[in-house]
């Protein structure tokens, strides 16, 4: 099956929040996880359940409507009842939020405030994701490496939960894939169910992005409660996140890589029951590229 990192007809799958320059606070993982309070065990269907009240989690709400706003905030439509954000934005008002995290790679212009020891090297220097060129790889390879890059994500996610957002996203859970066999399925692992551990105990719900192949086990394993997808119908891949999440995955197609119709791949019984097209670049409304349809039974 192909990697949910590969492209169609050259065009990469995944999406990048804009570029916005951040310093990350480095801070003890195990002093900031004792802040947060006890962390949460996932519950069948995608939901979790906090093992103290004071970080009880709201569920993704089942096959409600979405919008995926990476590319800046704006008034959704109306029957939208879940947006994504980067995690530079503030949440949406009376909407259910996910607040974007890049946890495996950098983000664009932020390579040079990670601590040393957090970036994938090897002879050649910084090893880079050759779909984003102004991406690094984070070195997950061994529990200090992953400590250590902990230690910077989890203040960002304690962020999100204190301005208003539900829940989490984590990128780039297949870094693996690009890094010339210096990274595992089971370094990433590691850190995911670390990140998670975090997200539950500050409140949030965390979803896996991408990675159809690994849903299972990132959803068991690392303990997701929900997925976020790009391109699932033109991959012919929701089936794989059904199959784990059930009526908890967020599917977004994008209009320059359509196999078919839009409404032909709403109407495919794989489909789920919340799927939306976006253009490429998520503009905001104001831009003329900017494109948001939703399939008719969401």
């Amino acid at each position: 099956m192909r990697l949910s990192h590969g492209a169609l007809d050259g065009v990469p799958r995944r999406h990048r929040a804009s570029p916005f320059a951040r310093l990350a606070a480095a801070v003890g993982l195990c002093a900031m996880l004792s802040a947060l309070g006890a962390c949460a065990t996932p519950a069948p269907g995608g939901s979790a359940i906090a093992a103290d009240a004071s970080t009880a989690i709201r569920a993704l709400p089942a096959g409600a409507g979405f919008d995926y706003q990476l590319g800046g905030p704006y008034d959704p439509a109306p029957r939208v009842e879940i947006v994504a954000r980067d995690r530079s934005a503030p949440p949406a008002s009376h909407a259910y939020s996910i607040c974007y995290i890049n946890a495996f790679q950098t983000q664009p212009g932020e390579r040079e405030t990670w601590p040393d020891g957090t970036l994938l090297v090897d002879d050649d220097g910084p090893v880079i994701d050759p779909d984003w060129p102004d991406e690094v790889l984070l070195d997950t390879s061994g529990a200090a490496q992953r400590d250590a890059i902990a230690a910077v994500v989890t203040p960002w996610i304690r962020d999100c939960a204190d301005r208003g957002y539900d829940a989490v996203e984590f990128d780039n859970l297949d870094s693996f894939s690009r890094s010339g066999g210096a990274l595992t399925l089971a370094d990433n692992l590691a850190l995911a169910a670390t990140l998670v551990d975090a997200a539950h105990a500050a409140g949030l719900s965390a979803g896996q992005k991408n990675a159809a192949e690994y849903a299972a086990e990132l959803h068991r394993e690392a303990g997701f409660d929900f997925a976020v997808a790009e391109e699932c119908a033109a991959f012919r891949e929701c089936g794989a996140y059904r199959d784990v999440y059930a009526r908890r995955v967020l599917d977004i197609e994008y209009t320059d890589a359509l196999p078919r119709p839009f409404a032909e791949m709403c109407a495919d019984p794989e489909a789920p029951s919340a799927m939306i097209l976006r253009d490429r670049d998520l503009r905001t409304p104001g831009s003329p590229d900017y494109v948001f349809e939703a399939c008719s039974r969401v």
